[in-house]
């Protein structure tokens, strides 16, 4: 979603800094990037594993006091802020929707800043309890977070379980598009017939290039044209 759907405005590691600021950890915002697009409990696990160990006796108390205080500044700020789709993504999601192909978000955010974002772009609109567009009408076709599966990213299971919602068992039916390397290696992972990453976002291209991935594109709009590609090989293929 931040930086590959919904513009991004470093909204998140600005949260995230102060939320480790607030709670005594010490984290660049270099590390702080190289992490976004994972679940964020797990990055507190990893930061307060790096600083004081797992068997240390305040560990459990530390992550979730980090995490809670993250929350807090997060959703405070999405709920008072203006939230933007990015240049060319209701476009993008016209044209899938012409074209028959399902609309997926997965995101790093939890299940109730996912859902703060969504209504405030209108896109929670349609979708039912499990946040599927059960009848059509909603603007995209499916909303995942890590709370709907076992793991978030950089692990495959939120592609793996939008995949089982549309009865899809081939991988090489999937793109997966994101703007962090955990979005990269997660489509990896997964086995889809691309993933790649949008340069727009949190991370540039050259810091992108250094990620497993099969192509950059400067953003989400650049998914038209290799659609438009992929059905021309089909046809040859045919």
């Amino acid at each position: 979603m931040a930086g590959t759907t919904v513009r991004d405005n470093k909204e998140v590691e600005t949260c995230f800094a102060e939320a480790c600021s607030q709670t005594g950890l010490v984290v660049s915002e270099e590390r702080i990037l190289a992490l976004q697009g994972y679940s964020k409990i797990e990055v507190f696990q990893m930061l307060w594993d790096e600083k004081i160990g797992k068997d240390h006796p305040e560990y459990e108390e530390n992550v979730f006091v980090s995490y809670d205080t993250f929350r807090e500044i997060l959703e405070n700020h999405y709920k008072t802020h203006e939230i933007i789709p990015i240049e060319g993504c209701l476009e993008t999601f016209a044209y899938l929707r012409e074209n028959g192909i399902k609309i997926a978000l997965t995101t790093g955010f939890y299940r109730i800043v996912a859902d703060i974002i969504l209504k405030k772009l209108g896109w929670l609109e349609g979708l039912d309890e499990n946040h599927f567009n059960m009848d059509g009408t909603a603007v995209i076709d499916l909303s995942l977070t890590p709370d709907d599966v076992i793991k978030g990213r950089p692990e495959p299971y939120m592609i793996k379980k939008a995949m089982e919602v549309f009865g899809i068992e081939d991988p090489w039916q999937v793109i997966n598009v994101g703007d962090t390397p955990s979005d990269l290696e997660s489509g990896k992972k997964a086995g889809c017939l691309l993933s790649l990453g949008v340069t727009n976002g949190t991370h540039s291209h050259d810091q992108l290039a250094a990620y497993p991935n099969d192509g950059l594109i400067n953003s989400i709009a650049g998914i038209i044209e290799i659609v438009k590609q992929q059905n021309v090989v089909e046809h040859e293929k045919i």
